[in-house]
């Protein structure tokens, strides 16, 4: 079975052709080739399969087998898959997920692959039983929560087609995420877990994220975690609408646009290497 390893600014992914290859158990598989020391290594599986709405249809799971409803930095690897395997010849492409249908614009280079991608992700969710939490009201904004005895924070709750719960604070490069991550991810107020983003305000127009992703742990990048950040910090009062969201990987560009509501995400989109299974 053939693969290809990408990443978008260090988010990894194992993507499959699903028109060309079957895989009988994609929990079992997912969990074996994403381990870094026994397997491929990653922070999941991709598989790119046909679709009845889309062009394509996009199936995720996590890198302990758990199924993710999206992921902005995957749909831009996607984007550049098909594109340069000659899968499409369009640089606008729709693409079928778990959290709606998302169009993608590719920028194609001089060497006619597609070196980036701007993802409509669509409307922020912010209504407590859609994200969902346990919550009530219409918005979770700066909302102080006690995980335990020694762990509190004020969340602000958004949903990008999954959940997070976005955490405003300083010394992020400090964070003993391991530690905070799963107290979390797992918390009772959180019916589906959730994903933790952490964020700095370095400025109007620049903030640092460190994220915690639900069922994967400590990622380089996310890029429905990087929009769900910046919706929060604007909800917030804290940012401007159009913001460049620095992650370990690397940086996206983020922006609510006001007019239509709609999030657009833009970021690279790498091919690492291919292989056989």
């Amino acid at each position: 079975m053939k693969f290809t390893k990408m990443h978008g600014i260090g988010n990894d992914y194992i993507y499959v052709n699903g028109f060309e290859e079957k895989i009988a158990d994609v929990t079992e598989f997912a969990i074996k080739y994403s381990d870094r020391h026994k397997g491929i290594g990653s922070d999941g599986l991709v598989l790119i399969l046909p679709s009845k709405i889309s062009d394509f249809r996009m199936q995720m799971l996590n890198a302990d087998g758990s199924e993710a409803e999206m992921c902005g930095n995957a749909s831009r690897c996607i984007g550049k898959f098909v594109y340069d395997k000659g899968l499409t010849t369009k640089t606008e492409v729709t693409l079928e997920t778990l959290a709606g249908v998302k169009v993608l614009k590719l920028f194609v280079g001089a060497d006619n692959k597609v070196e980036s991608a701007t993802v409509d992700m669509g409307e922020p969710i912010l209504a407590p039983e859609l994200i969902p939490t346990t919550f009530t009201g219409e918005t979770i904004i700066n909302k102080s929560v006690k995980f335990d005895e020694s762990l509190e924070y004020n969340i602000t709750c958004v949903s990008m087609g999954n959940p997070h719960a976005v955490i405003f604070t300083t010394g992020i490069d400090k964070l003993d995420l391991p530690k905070i991550g799963p107290i979390i991810e797992n918390a009772a107020i959180f019916p589906n877990r959730i994903n933790t983003e952490f964020i700095e305000v370095l400025s109007k127009d620049r903030i640092k994220m460190r994220v915690w992703e639900r069922g994967s742990g400590e990622t380089m990048a996310c890029g429905t975690g990087a929009c769900a950040s910046v919706v929060a910090a604007i909800l917030n009062g804290l940012t401007n609408r159009k913001v460049t969201v620095e992650l370990l990987g690397g940086d996206l560009i983020i922006e609510w646009n006001e007019t239509d509501n709609r999030v657009y995400l833009t970021g690279g989109a790498t091919t690492v290497f291919e292989g056989e299974i």
